[in-house]
C-alpha cells in the first residue's frame, strides 16, 4: 500500500492530482461499463420477449386445435340427468328417460362371533367371468376377515358389523361386502372354502347360510333414447355415467326418471369469440411490445440526445415482427382472415372485430375454423422458430449477447487491474517528488544558514 504524503514539500493537494489523472484514465472504462450496462438491459428485454414468445407459442397450438372455435354449451331439463359436451361435440337436442342407475353389488353374512378354523381357515371370492381368489385371513376374528377380504385385490371391501351378544353374552358380528365398482359385471359371491370346494360345489355361499342376504343386486345404468317411438333404444352402463350416447358428449344420472330429460348441445358463439380474441390479443400484445421497444425518442431540447429503444436496429426483432404480423394477416388457402374480423393496421396493431368474426362464424363455422386453426399453425410455427431453446434465432441473439457480455466484463476485469496499477505508480511518484522536495529544501536551509553564518563573520573582523 503506498504512503500519501499530501504536498507537505509542495504546498500541492497531490490526491486531488493523482484523482483528477486517474478520472482521465478511467474513461475508456467508464464507456467499457456503460457499454456492458447496455447488453445487460437489452438481453433482459430479449429474454423477457423470449419468455412472452414461448407462452404464444402453446397458445397458438391450442388455438390451432380442430375444434378451438367449436366451443359448446351443454343443458338438461331435468337435475336428474346432467350433460357435458367437449368442444367440437355434435349439436344436438334428444330426449332421454332413465330406467335406472347403477348399484354396487352388497352382501352382508350371519352374525358369528368366531368363523369356525378351517384346515386352513379360507374364503374365496368368484366374479362373473373371473378367476376365483382364495382369501386367508391371519384369524377368525370379524376384522381380520374383512381386512383380508378388503386387501385380497378381489374387487370387494369389506367391514365388520355389531350385532349384538349371543346367549352367552360373547359379542357377535356380520360381515358386510360390497364390490368397490357398480354394475352386473361386478356382482361376486363369497364362499366359504378354497377355490377347489367352490369347483366341486362343496364350498358354500356366505350369502346364503342362516341370516345372510344379498343386500343389493349389481346392475348396470339403463336409460332410453326416444323412448315410445319405433326408434326406441336402450343403452346400459356399469356406471352412472354415459360417454358413448354421443361422440363428445357425457351423461350421467342420479336417479330413475318417469318422464323423458330433454338434453341440448348448442353452438356457443359467445365462448368461441372469447377464445379467438384472446389469441389474437396475445399476438397483438406481443407486437405492440416489440414496437414499443423499437420506438426512439427524438430530443424535445436543446442538450438533449435521442433516445433508441432498446430494440432499435436489432434485425432479429424486426423479422420476427415482420414474421408474426405475416402470420396474421397473409390469406388461408385464398381466404383473407379480414374477412373474420382479423386485421392488422398500418401501425402494425393487431386486432378482432368481434362483430364481424361472429357473423362469419355462424354463416360458416367449419370454414371460420379452418381459416383460424391456419393461423394459429403460421403464429405457432414463427413463435417455435425463434424462441426454441436450441436453436431459435432469438435464443441464439440472446447468447451472442451473453457472450459479448461476459467479454466485456473480461476487459472490465482487465481495466480494474490496470488502473490500480497506474494509481499505485502515480502515488509513488509524487511521493518521491514530495521527498525529494523536501531534500532540496533542507539543502537550501543549510546553504543558508551557512552563508548568513560566513557574512556574520566577515562583518565582525
Amino acid at each position: 500500500m503506498a504512503i500519501s504524503i499530501g504536498g507537505l514539500a509542495s504546498e500541492l493537494d497531490t490526491q486531488k492530482i493523482i484523482d483528477a489523472l486517474m478520472n482521465v484514465e478511467r474513461i475508456p472504462r467508464t464507456l467499457l461499463s456503460a457499454k456492458s450496462d447496455d447488453r445487460k438491459t437489452v438481453i433482459a428485454q430479449l429474454q423477457s420477449l423470449n419468455t412472452s414468445l414461448q407462452a404464444l407459442a402453446t397458445t397458438a397450438k391450442d388455438a390451432a386445435g380442430p375444434t378451438a372455435l367449436l366451443q359448446r354449451t351443454a343443458t338438461s331439463s331435468d337435475e336428474a340427468v346432467r350433460i357435458r359436451a367437449t368442444d367440437g361435440a355434435p349439436v344436438l337436442q334428444t330426449d332421454v328417460v332413465v330406467d335406472r342407475v347403477a348399484t354396487a353389488h352388497s352382501i352382508v353374512t350371519g352374525s358369528f362371533t368366531t368363523a369356525a378354523a378351517g384346515d386352513p381357515l379360507v374364503f374365496t371370492v368368484v366374479r362373473p367371468g373371473g378367476e376365483p381368489v382364495e382369501v386367508r385371513p391371519a384369524s377368525g376374528k370379524a376384522a381380520d376377515i374383512a381386512q383380508a377380504l378388503t386387501a385380497a385385490g378381489a374387487g370387494v371391501t369389506a367391514s365388520a358389523v355389531s350385532a349384538g351378544v349371543d346367549a352367552e353374552g360373547r359379542p357377535q358380528w356380520r360381515l358386510q361386502v360390497t364390490a368397490t365398482e357398480t354394475g352386473a359385471a361386478a356382482a361376486f359371491q363369497v364362499f366359504r372354502g378354497d377355490a377347489a370346494a367352490v369347483a366341486a360345489g362343496t364350498a358354500t355361499d356366505v350369502a346364503t347360510e342362516p341370516g345372510g342376504a344379498t343386500v343389493t343386486a349389481g346392475a348396470d345404468a339403463q336409460v332410453r333414447l326416444w323412448a315410445g317411438t319405433a326408434a326406441e333404444q336402450t343403452v346400459t352402463s356399469a356406471s352412472n355415467t354415459f360417454t358413448q350416447l354421443f361422440a363428445g358428449v357425457e351423461v350421467t344420472v342420479s336417479r330413475a326418471t318417469t318422464t323423458p330429460a330433454t338434453l341440448s348441445v348448442a353452438a356457443d358463439t359467445t365462448k368461441s369469440t372469447a377464445a379467438a380474441k384472446a389469441f389474437v390479443g396475445a399476438v397483438g400484445t406481443l407486437l405492440a411490445g416489440i414496437a414499443r421497444g423499437s420506438t426512439a425518442t427524438a430530443a424535445s431540447a436543446p442538450g438533449e440526445q435521442t433516445r433508441l429503444g432498446v430494440f432499435t436496429g436489432d434485425s432479429t426483432v424486426r423479422s420476427l415482427s415482420q414474421a408474426m404480423t405475416a402470420a396474421v394477416q397473409l390469406p388461408i388457402d385464398g381466404v383473407s382472415p379480414a374477412t373474420a374480423g382479423i386485421s392488422v393496421d398500418r401501425l402494425g396493431v393487431v386486432t378482432l372485430d368481434e362483430k364481424a368474426f361472429t357473423a362469419a362464424l355462424a354463416a360458416d363455422p367449419v370454414a371460420v375454423q379452418e381459416m383460424f386453426a391456419g393461423v394459429a399453425e403460421r403464429v405457432q410455427d414463427v413463435a417455435e422458430r425463434y424462441s426454441d431453446k436450441y436453436d431459435g434465432l432469438l435464443t441464439s441473439r440472446i447468447t451472442g449477447q451473453e457472450s459479448e457480455v461476459r467479454m466485456l466484463g473480461e476487459q472490465l476485469t482487465r481495466w480494474d487491474l490496470r488502473l490500480e496499477q497506474r494509481r499505485a505508480t502515480l502515488e509513488r511518484t509524487y511521493a518521491s517528488m514530495e521527498t525529494m522536495l523536501s531534500r532540496l529544501q533542507s539543502q537550501s536551509s543549510y546553504l543558508e544558514s551557512q552563508l548568513s553564518g560566513l557574512s556574520g563573520s566577515g562583518s565582525s573582523k
